[in-house]
């Protein structure tokens, strides 16, 4: 495999980064993932876009588009797979043991895996824990991922494949690596990025192409919803079939099932929406 480092492709073996490296120390730098098929990647603007906001909200430097797009192109050309998982991994760099930053400049990874197609209905479960609406990584796309890996590992244990938050004021708000979406009364809403969510690309193009509504739902609309469907970029939209010990029996529902159609053939019309 190979694996771009600042500005060179390495074999995988030899693709390292400082154990001193900010990304690594305080978990200080940004990423996104890109589901790649037969060598291109999907959403790839967005996604940058997507980067440079998290990069500035974290106080990094302004990535250079074009470079992380290179990045991406040699990785993608050097490692021809049919279905991938694309990270772009952008941080502090080289820092001293501590919060702040040295002045190395920012460190950019570009690697690739291999990545199953869109998974078909999963259970996810509630977790007690929440997210901050108001805290200063809301809305960034940040490597600091210790409360997700904690949340997971619940909803892997309770034999769910993810677990949802509540933010701080018990509204509903999203996955560990997933927007959520509910249909009530026939109708598809996602939480609005005022709840603390993290503004998904796939949640993003759903809303576009779906008719989805944003509202303030309560975290309680879980145990109402006549259907309930995740969305990421290696999901794309997957029903729920499960919440907690509530079984939702003949998902994917209507709604949930149109909202995939019209998804996968928007995203096939055009890679790069």
């Amino acid at each position: 495999m190979k694996i771009w480092v600042d500005g060179v492709l390495r074999d995988s073996e030899d693709a390292t980064v400082s154990v001193l490296d900010h990304g690594l120390t305080v978990g200080d730098g940004v990423f996104e993932t890109l589901k790649t098929t037969d060598g291109r990647a999907f959403a790839l603007t967005r996604h940058l876009r997507r980067l440079t906001r998290s990069a500035l909200g974290l106080g990094l430097p302004e990535p250079d588009q074009d470079e992380v797009a290179r990045a991406c192109a040699a990785v993608l050309a050097a490692n021809p797979l049919p279905h991938g998982r694309l990270r772009i991994t952008y941080t502090g760099g080289l820092s001293p043991l501590g919060s702040d930053r040295g002045d190395a400049g920012p460190t950019l990874v570009a690697a690739i895996g291999t990545a199953d197609v869109s998974p078909g209905p999963g259970a996810i479960v509630t977790v007690p824990w929440t997210r901050n609406e108001r805290g200063a990584l809301t809305g960034l796309k940040t490597t600091s991922y210790g409360e997700n890996v904690v949340a997971l590992a619940r909803a892997r244990e309770q034999g769910a494949g993810e677990a949802i938050f509540a933010n701080t004021t018990g509204r509903l708000c999203e996955g560990t690596g997933s927007n959520i979406f509910v249909v009530l009364g026939g109708r598809l809403f996602t939480p609005p990025l005022s709840s603390g969510c993290l503004a998904g690309i796939t949640r993003e193009l759903v809303i576009e192409w779906a008719g989805a509504h944003e509202e303030d739902l309560p975290f309680e609309a879980l145990a109402e919803a006549e259907e309930i469907f995740l969305t990421s970029s290696l999901r794309d939209v997957q029903a729920v079939n499960r919440v907690d010990a509530r079984e939702l029996p003949g998902a994917p529902g209507p709604v949930t099932a149109k909202a995939a159609a019209v998804f996968a053939e928007r995203a096939a019309a055009d890679p790069n929406p």
